[in-house]
C-alpha cells in the first residue's frame, strides 16, 4: 500500500496515530512531504474540518491522505468548546493550558460536568472520500490531575475509569480514547484495501 500522509502539524497526534496504527502501516507527516502550509480549518463541523484538511493535501500534493478534527463537547456549556476546542481561549492560536483553565473557570461550581470527546477522521484514497468517527463519554474533573498526555487530558475523565487521561497514561489512553476508536475504524477499512497474502 502506498504511504499515507496524516495532515497534522501536531507531533503528539502524529505519535499517537503511529502508535495505534503500528509499523505495518507507515504514516508520513506533513513535514515528510515538505508541506508547511497553514491549512485552513473553517468548517462549522468536525467532519467538515477533517475533510477540508485532507482535501488540501490530496489536491495540492497528490498523496493519499487522512486528517482528523477533535472536539470536546461539554453538556453544561451547550456542547462547547466543540469545533473550537483547540482555540478555545484564543481564536488566533493554540494554548492548551489557557484552554484548560478557561474550561475549568466556566464550569466552576457546576454540578453537571458530563462531556465527550469526539474525533472525526477524513480519508481520501485515490480521490474517494471516507469519514470515520470515534467517541468517548466522560466528565470534566474539578482540577487538573496527572502529567501525561496533552491538551485537556488532565481534566477529562473517561467513563468507568475514575482517572483523567493524564493519570491513565498514554498507553491506556491509546486503547480507549476517541482518537483510538476512530483510528481503529480507519485501520479496519485500510486493511480491507490491502491484498491478501
Amino acid at each position: 500500500m502506498k504511504p499515507l500522509v496524516f495532515a497534522t502539524n501536531n507531533a503528539h497526534k502524529l505519535d499517537e496515530i503511529r502508535a495505534i496504527l503500528g509499523h505495518e502501516m507507515p504514516v508520513k507527516s506533513l513535514a515528510d512531504i515538505d508541506c508547511h502550509d497553514d491549512i485552513p480549518e473553517t468548517a462549522p463541523t468536525l467532519e467538515g474540518n477533517a475533510l477540508q484538511k485532507a482535501r488540501w493535501v490530496y489536491e495540492r500534493y497528490g498523496y493519499n491522505c487522512f486528517a482528523d478534527d477533535t472536539g470536546l463537547e461539554v453538556d453544561a456549556l451547550d456542547g462547547r468548546p466543540g469545533v473550537h476546542t483547540a482555540r478555545y481561549a484564543f481564536p488566533d492560536r493554540h494554548d492548551p493550558e489557557a484552554n484548560t483553565l478557561k474550561l475549568l473557570a466556566e464550569l466552576d461550581g457546576q454540578q453537571q460536568r458530563t462531556a465527550r470527546f469526539r474525533t472525526a477522521i477524513a480519508l481520501i484514497i485515490d480521490g474517494v472520500e471516507h469519514v470515520f468517527e470515534g467517541t468517548v463519554e466522560g466528565h470534566i474533573a474539578t482540577e487538573q490531575r496527572g502529567t501525561e498526555g496533552f491538551g485537556y487530558d488532565p481534566v477529562f475523565i473517561p467513563e468507568d475509569t475514575g482517572k483523567t487521561f493524564a493519570e491513565l497514561g498514554v498507553d491506556v489512553k491509546n486503547t480507549i480514547s476517541h482518537r483510538a476508536r476512530a483510528v481503529a475504524r480507519l485501520a479496519a477499512f485500510l486493511h480491507t484495501l490491502q491484498p491478501s497474502a
